[in-house]
């Protein structure tokens, strides 16, 4: 142990003598760090928004068989039976459809939820604050819109006027979320909302307060048995992990393939790095050996240079993912809402740890031969060559 120690330590303070080829392992970690902490930041981002659009004491009464609100219908008879379950606390009635307003950005048509709510809708989300304007007057065509909303889409705020569905629409207020996904919506009063889509009086959907996680399941056996309804009931929280799946699941495969291809080269990268550092040191390492240090303490303090020099290009990595990527707001088409979604990138602490051990696996793959062929170089051969 303590010549690995002394050895390891020599290699160590002797790096910023070899900064030109120990450079190139650091900047390849970081690339492949930096890359995959800022792709998987992408995908935590969306769950994250996600996940906070779900309560355990929430639910969402959808027609059997509907992959989700927007190929949901309900009329107001269901609604009225459900409301009546045992269980229950609220039950809002819900639209959920799509309209097509610019983008700031590109200033070409995306797709935005437009959501017409009742009273009962802000009740059961206490999250819902209105953050500047006020709440659209019932009967009139009038809608709040989410922050997120705010930033991505032209021509949304308070005082603006848009066209929907060929009529004028004014924007009274702004509200937040907690940075839930309904902040990429926007809100209407519902009878307005079932008038513009036609819809007459059928609903997409009715969001339920429970009176207790417990209850989900007596309430969901008594809609089953009701054969008057033909409603499925779904855990807000498993109805948005649904929807995670679907839309990181892309997002993690590509983030996945990325990392192996630039791993491999970092890999190489480092291989030739750490054999140039052992050829440029054979006398070095000869004169180590002659004076009695064992070729295991030789294999030990070049993997640990190896991992060394890793983990410094992991941290610098990680680091340019957590100041440039760390909070950016971005917005990507939600499949299962055929929707935009807009989120944040979150670059965690369980992210920069796996980054880290990604950059812990190139620099052991990467220092692994090296260090063996430095410890099974013959000393004398090594000795003459200088």
């Amino acid at each position: 142990m303590k010549q690995i120690l002394a050895v390891t330590m020599f290699n160590i303070r002797s790096i910023p003598a070899r900064w030109g080829i120990s450079s190139v392992v650091i900047v390849g970690t970081a690339g492949v760090v930096g890359v995959l902490v800022a792709i998987f930041a992408m995908a935590a981002g969306i769950t994250s928004v996600l996940t906070k659009s779900a309560a355990e004491d929430r639910a969402l009464v959808l027609r059997t068989g509907a992959s989700g609100e927007m190929s949901s219908n309900i009329n107001m008879e269901q609604r009225a039976v459900v409301g009546a379950i045992e269980g229950i606390e609220l039950a809002a009635p819900e639209l959920y459809v799509v309209a097509d307003i610019p983008k700031r950005d590109t200033g070409l048509p995306a797709n935005v939820i437009v959501r017409g709510v009742t009273e009962l809708s802000f009740e059961l989300r206490p999250e819902i604050k209105i953050e500047s304007g006020r709440t659209f007057s019932p009967g009139r065509n009038e809608l709040i819109a989410g922050e997120k909303a705010v930033a991505e889409f032209a021509g949304v705020e308070v005082g603006d006027a848009i066209e929907i569905r060929g009529a004028e629409w004014e924007i009274v207020g702004i509200f937040s979320a907690d940075g839930a996904a309904y902040e990429s919506e926007l809100w209407v009063d519902l009878a307005i909302g079932q008038s513009a889509w036609r819809r007459g009086q059928s609903i997409t959907s009715v969001r339920l307060q429970l009176e207790s996680p417990a209850a989900f399941e007596a309430v969901q056996e008594i809609i089953d048995e009701d054969k008057r309804l033909n409603l499925t009931i779904v855990g807000e929280t498993e109805f948005y992990a649904n929807q995670t799946e679907g839309a990181t699941q892309v997002i993690r495969v590509f983030g996945l393939a990325v990392a192996v291809i630039m791993s491999i080269g970092a890999i190489f990268a480092a291989l030739n790095t750490m054999y140039a550092a052992v050829a440029s040191r054979t006398f070095e390492i000869a004169t180590l050996r002659a004076m009695g240090f064992s070729g295991g303490s030789v294999v030990v303090s070049v993997m640990v240079e190896a991992v060394f020099l890793s983990l410094l290009g992991g941290l610098l990595g990680a680091a340019f993912s957590y100041v440039v990527f760390n909070g950016f707001t971005v917005s990507t088409l939600n499949q299962a809402a055929f929707s935009q979604l807009a989120f944040e990138f979150e670059v965690t602490l369980a992210l920069v740890g796996y980054g880290l051990v990604i950059a812990l696996c190139l620099g052991l793959f990467g220092g692994l031969f090296p260090a063996v062929r430095a410890a099974l170089q013959p000393v004398t051969v090594a000795l003459q060559r200088e």
